[in-house]
C-alpha cells in the first residue's frame, strides 16, 4: 500500500502541496491525475524520498520509503524513462540496479522478457527510443518484485500496440495483487485501465472515488438526442418540463429516456439517437479541475 497522510511543502512562495492525503490500495490501479502543476510530481518524489515534506507523511507498506534497506523489493517507480547511463546496454543497466539490491542476475532476463524488450535490450540504451526507454524503465520498476508499483506518464512515447499492451499489463499487475499508482494526462487511457481515480489540483486532492462511481455521478440524468428538428424539439422537450442544451445533438436534462421518446413521438418529430449520456473520464476530469488550471493558454 502507498499511503500519503496531510502532505504539505512550499517553494519559497510557491505552494506545492497542501494537504495532499489519498490512499493507492493493493489489488487496484489507482490513476493519479491533475493539471500541469497539480503537485502529481512532487508527491511523487516525496513518496521516493527524493523531496522533503514540509509537514504529513508518504508511507509504502507503512514505512518511510528511505527506512527501506533493499527498497526495490517494496516499490518499483518510474518516474524519468531518460534518468539511465546512455553507454551501457539496457541489459547492463538492469544488471547494475540488480547488483545494488543484492537481487540475482537471472532476474534481468526475467524482466526483460516481461516487458518485450528482447534483444533490444542488448543494445546501448542511449539509441532507446521513448517507447524503449519506458520498457526499459518499467522493467528496472519490476526487477525487486515489489508488492507495489508508481510510474509517472507509462503511456507516453508508446505506439499503439505498446499501448495496448501497458494497458493489460497494468491490469495484470493489480490482478496479482500489487498497488499499481500510475500518474497520466491520458484520461481515455486511464479510463480503461484503472480501477480508481485521485483527482488533484493545487496541491490537494479534488476526488478520489472509482472510476465507475465518478463517471455514473458525473452522467446524471442527461440524456443525448440527435434529431434533424433540433428547434422545435428543444421547444417540445422545454414545455414538457426539460432542459435541453445543445444545438445539433441536444442534451436534455429532468426527463427519462422513455419520456422524452414519447414527447418527441406525439410532436412528431424525428430523432436517430436516444440515449442515457454517459459521461467520460476526460469529461469528470475538465470539470472537477476547471478551477483548478495554472497554466492555460488563450484558445485561437
Amino acid at each position: 500500500m502507498i499511503e500519503v497522510e496531510a502532505l504539505r511543502k512550499r517553494y519559497g512562495a510557491t505552494t506545492a502541496l497542501d494537504g495532499m492525503t489519498f490512499t493507492a490500495a493493493p489489488g487496484r490501479v489507482t490513476g493519479f491525475v491533475g493539471p500541469n502543476g497539480a503537485g502529481k510530481s512532487t508527491t511523487m518524489r516525496i513518496v521516493l524520498g527524493l523531496h522533503t515534506a514540509d509537514a504529513g507523511v508518504a508511507l509504502v507498506g507503512g514505512r518511510p520509503y528511505r527506512s527501506l534497506t533493499r527498497p526495490l523489493r517494496h516499490l518499483g517507480a518510474l518516474l524519468d524513462a531518460s534518468a539511465l547511463h546512455p553507454a551501457r546496454s539496457g541489459r547492463d543497466h538492469l544488471r547494475w540496479l540488480a547488483h545494488s539490491q543484492g537481487l540475482r542476475s537471472a532476474r534481468v532476463d526475467e524482466v526483460v522478457t516481461l516487458v518485450g524488450l528482447g534483444p533490444a535490450a542488448r543494445r546501448r540504451a542511449g539509441g532507446y527510443s521513448l517507447g524503449m526507454r519506458q520498457r526499459l524503465g518499467i522493467a528496472a520498476a519490476l526487477l525487486g518484485d515489489p508488492p507495489a508499483i508508481m510510474l509517472d506518464e507509462p503511456f507516453n512515447g508508446m505506439d499503439p500496440d505498446g499501448i495496448i499492451w501497458m494497458r493489460g499489463f497494468l491490469r495484470s499487475l493489480a490482478a496479482q495483487g500489487r498497488a499499481v499508482l500510475v500518474s497520466s494526462h491520458l484520461m481515455t487511457e486511464l479510463q480503461g485501465t484503472a480501477d480508481h481515480v485521485v483527482v488533484v489540483g493545487r496541491g490537494r486532492v479534488l476526488a478520489d472515488g472509482s472510476v465507475a462511481g465518478l463517471i455514473a455521478t458525473a452522467s446524471g440524468d442527461r440524456v443525448r438526442v440527435r434529431t434533424s428538428a433540433p428547434e422545435p424539439a428543444a421547444a417540445a422537450l422545454t414545455a414538457a418540463g426539460a432542459q435541453v442544451s445543445g444545438e445539433d445533438v441536444l442534451s436534455v436534462r429532468g426527463l427519462a429516456a422513455e419520456r422524452v421518446a414519447e414527447v418527441l413521438t406525439a410532436n412528431r418529430l424525428p430523432f436517430s439517437e436516444l440515449a442515457p449520456h454517459r459521461a467520460t473520464l476526460e469529461e469528470v476530469y475538465l470539470e472537477l479541475t476547471r478551477d483548478a488550471v495554472e497554466y492555460g493558454a488563450v484558445a485561437p
